[in-house]
């Protein structure tokens, strides 16, 4: 995977695991169901998404399989943020051709944001899919299978204004049964030029916080030990009482709401919008030490100018005062890490100039970076021209990659001396005789096992690292 065309994440190495595609590792015991592979493509929330399909299809005679020859059903659960997204998910279903001629019988179907997009002519340009599902149709499948079943092609992309699958209890797939992710709310409502998602998962609606507590209360009831509560912009989480209520519950409020669940529940976020994230869920965070003190802030630009053309509706020098307050509450040791885009159209070096000086400002932790590109009906695609050389934007992109690993060893090297709060998330990857697990930062910690166990809360000493991992030993100090 090219570093220039992909995205790459400069985080733990521990921690390298393809975040453009996950695959059902859960095989559920069972002799009399159908069998069902998915393949799930982008962000976390396609994850998510896709433990909600597992489950509806549960209830429907399907058990999930990790070995796609076994499967019945394959779906592919897609991405239509970038380009390069796409064509992984046609380059895949080319790859199952061969299957699909030898096996007529197994149906294959494609879902989520990709699906949205392309809606019919998917079917017209894949021969071998048989149904195009959107992101807020999955309580439709049964009878979309139904009528596959039946001999004919299937499609339901309709966006809903209300659908939240605030009542379905997801089955957690790929699960170290430590960590899970819950959906707090789908859509979006900022039109950001270069963004699809508006158009591929709607509005924005908020799911009830009620639903959202007791599915972290399982979920601790159950053994896992960290929630990350998902949005395409949590910050603007909002629910309005119904039946007579009249409160209003904000994200700060539903940030509580779960971390009052069970001190030993860690709780983290993503993703925030630097307009919307308050000094209510920063006051929030101070005040809860199981709310983990680590917030992905995308800038995309440090360019005013081109945060105007993304309508961003902030500028540079607003940005940089929203991480002042976050350093000012949270302190300088509050993990922050972003998205950012090179090569935006008609960026010149002065604002590519720009997004290294941010960088310099910010020091961020880590970070995800990505050379720009048009995804078509985006406002971008209608109003402006992408005019910048692939050459350049990659060029640009490479000094943004060197400018992360940078400072993502010096904010590393802070960590040596101190000693950090771990919840074990299994063995590292690099040896049996070593534990790896995050600190509240997002950091990736590798030490010595000895006689810890998955689950685990251990203090350890960080006394070396690199520019993604730290590494250390486990002590009984307490936490300082």
């Amino acid at each position: 995977m090219s570093l220039i065309t992909s995205r790459l994440e400069i985080l733990k190495e521990e921690d390298k695991k393809d975040l453009d595609v996950a695959r059902v590792s859960v095989d559920e015991e069972s002799s009399n169901k159908r069998k069902l592979y998915i393949e799930s493509y982008g962000c976390q929330m396609n994850f998510a998404d896709s433990e909600i399909v597992a489950s509806i299809l549960r209830e429907n005679g399907f058990a999930t399989t990790s070995k796609i020859e076994e499967a019945e059903l394959i779906l592919l659960n897609t991405c239509a943020i970038r380009e390069n997204a796409e064509q992984k998910v046609r380059n895949r279903l080319q790859h199952l051709v061969p299957m699909k001629k030898k096996r007529q019988q197994v149906k294959i179907g494609v879902l989520g944001c990709m699906a949205e997009r392309l809606k019919t002519k998917f079917l017209e340009e894949e021969k071998i899919v048989d149904m195009v599902v959107g992101p807020d149709a999955y309580r439709d499948l049964p009878n979309l299978i139904n009528e596959v079943e039946d001999g004919q092609k299937a499609v339901n992309v309709f966006l809903s204004r209300e659908e939240t699958y605030a009542d379905i209890t997801p089955i957690r797939l790929d699960s170290n049964g430590v960590t899970a992710f819950i959906s707090i709310m789908r859509g979006c409502d900022n039109m950001c030029s270069f963004c699809v998602v508006p158009y591929t998962r709607g509005r924005e609606r908020s799911r009830d916080p009620f639903s959202i507590v007791k599915e972290a209360t399982e979920l601790f009831e159950q053994g896992y030990r960290e929630v990350t509560l998902l949005g395409q912009n949590v910050d603007s989480y909002k629910w309005k009482g119904v039946n007579g209520e009249l409160n209003t519950t904000t994200f700060a409020n539903l940030l509580e709401m779960v971390a009052s669940i069970n001190p030993d529940l860690r709780v983290r976020f993503s993703t925030s919008h630097p307009k919307d994230i308050t000094d209510d869920v920063l006051y929030a965070m101070k005040k809860h030490e199981n709310v983990c003190k680590y917030i992905h802030l995308p800038a995309q630009s440090g360019s005013s100018r081109i945060l105007d053309l993304m309508n961003r509706t902030y500028d540079r020098e607003w940005y940089m005062g929203k991480i002042d307050r976050i350093r000012e509450i949270l302190g300088v040791e509050c993990g922050i890490s972003q998205d950012m885009i090179t090569g935006f159209c008609t960026e010149t070096e002065e604002d590519h100039h720009d997004t290294l000086s941010l960088m310099d400002y910010v020091k961020y932790d880590y970070g995800y970076m990505f050379a720009y590109s048009e995804r078509p009906n985006t406002p971008a695609a209608k109003k402006l021209t992408d005019d910048i050389p692939a050459e350049v934007k990659n060029r640009r992109l490479t000094e943004v990659i060197a400018k992360q690993q940078l400072h993502s060893l010096e904010r590393n090297q802070m960590a040596i001396g101190k000693v950090h709060k771990i919840l074990v998330e299994g063995f590292s990857k690099r040896s049996a005789e070593h534990l790896c697990g995050r600190n509240d930062q997002n950091k990736m910690v590798v030490f010595p096992k000895e006689n810890f166990k998955k689950g685990d809360y251990v203090n350890v000493l960080v006394t070396e690292c690199t520019a993604a991992t730290l590494i250390g030993k486990a002590v009984e100090e307490v936490l300082v």
